[in-house]
């Protein structure tokens, strides 16, 4: 019989959550056979079995916190599936578990009117050193021993002790208000109450820390995406039978990302200590809407990709995210983020931080409105409102904005970014 335990799992990750079990006790699995998939703090990870066997126990259930090194199964390498012994193992085990505990003491009889008749001092099993007096007086006034404070240097509970503890129990103490947990808000109508999911709980951290720690502005800009959408309607029939993908927006905005970056350095670089670390990689993180929650898989060197490849990458680290299959590589570094509230239909919006990242644009809703020309005349536009928030610990507003300008230039004018891109 041998134990599964929880895997060394990534050098930042110690814990996780048993998200679903992928088999049942009696089950026959083989060795490199998916059993469990846990939910970690960024990502969900199987486990794979190390054995060839019979689940003969499942120690933790699904929802449960385990660590590293946990033992989460038992596995019988001998057993047969849904054979007498995978059933019967369990509670053999139990047997064991209960004959390895330690068996409560049980009570001494102690002679206290002998050794009262010899004077001898005797000690309990608390390690409580008392005078045959003491005891005899103890018993009277129904005292404690182990409760009464001894005076004497060597430790030693004599009669007056006893009487002391005896004077402070019979003091009226004030009852203890019991403190209600602020998270449990009694309520008079019906609630239902859910657990919050690790990566929630870790997203919900990591958020407030970031308001905390981070000197956070927002600066606005928006948009003209006419000349984006003409050349994507120009080129889409080509562009999908060249390359077999669409060519969205995201390719844009990726590029003219990296186009800006380039100009304003401080927005790709972090903080460490005392140091400004400028980054000379242009690794973009790409937020993506899960049901657990958002996760940022980057796109590894977007400035040597073409807009072809940026929009293979999104896809593919997309689809990786919707199926719970990404890895911790995918998600680790990031020099800048984008985020795209526009697909749930957001107007305008102040995007968090994504630490250590100093800088983060928000994309959003593309609506047709009326904008006044060059020439003063009118023209129904899709115009979109950018939003970058940024650290101003070490980006100063001059550069946000210039950097949110410069961001507004590239998509406006998109076939100059397909030529640099």
């Amino acid at each position: 019989m041998n134990e599964i335990k929880v895997p060394e799992l990534a050098e930042s990750i110690t814990e996780g959550t048993i998200a679903e079990w992928l088999v049942k006790k009696g089950d026959k699995v083989e060795k490199g056979d998916p059993i469990v998939e846990l939910e970690t703090d960024k990502v969900n990870v199987e486990v794979n079995s190390e054995y060839s066997g019979v689940i003969i126990e499942i120690i933790q259930e699904e929802g449960d916190d385990v660590e590293v090194g946990d033992v989460i199964a038992k596995i019988d390498e001998n057993a047969e599936a849904g054979s007498a012994d995978a059933e019967s193992a369990p509670a053999e085990i139990k047997e064991e578990k209960q004959a390895e505990q330690p068996k409560e003491p049980s009570k001494q009889e102690t002679k206290e009117e002998t050794k009262e008749e010899s004077g001898e001092e005797t000690t309990t099993s608390g390690d409580v050193i008392a005078s045959p007096a003491a005891r005899k007086r103890a018993r009277e006034l129904n005292i404690d021993l182990r409760k009464v404070s001894p005076r004497d240097p060597l430790g030693r509970i004599r009669p007056e002790d006893v009487e002391a503890a005896s004077k402070d129990a019979a003091k009226p103490t004030k009852p203890k208000e019991e403190k209600k947990p602020a998270e449990k808000t009694e309520f008079d109508k019906p609630v239902e109450r859910i657990k919050m999911s690790r990566r929630r709980q870790t997203i919900a951290k990591r958020l407030v820390e970031v308001q905390q720690e981070a000197a956070m502005l927002t600066t606005f800009n928006e948009v003209d995406l006419t000349n984006v959408m003409k050349l994507r309607s120009e080129r889409k029939e080509k562009f999908v039978e060249k390359h077999g993908v669409k060519l969205g927006f995201m390719s844009f905005f990726t590029k003219a990302v990296v186009g800006a970056l380039k100009d304003f350095p401080l927005l790709n670089a972090e903080i460490q200590g005392n140091e400004i670390v400028m980054k000379k990689f242009y690794d973009i993180g790409i937020a993506v809407s899960t049901e657990e929650g958002l996760v940022v898989p980057v796109v590894r060197d977007a400035d040597r990709l073409d807009f072809a490849g940026v929009e293979k990458e999104i896809g593919n680290l997309s689809k990786k995210a919707r199926d719970k299959k990404l890895t911790m590589s995918d998600l680790q570094g990031g020099s800048f983020t984008i985020t795209n509230g526009g697909t749930f239909g957001s107007m305008l919006s102040t995007p968090i931080l994504n630490a250590p990242q100093v800088g983060i644009l928000g994309m959003h809703n593309i609506q047709k409105r009326a904008v006044v020309m060059p020439d003063d005349s009118i023209e129904v536009r899709p115009m979109m409102y950018l939003a970058l928030s940024y650290d101003h610990r070490i980006v100063d507003g001059k550069e946000a904005v210039q950097f949110l300008v410069r961001v507004k230039q590239l998509l406006e004018d998109p076939y100059d970014l397909l030529l640099e891109g």
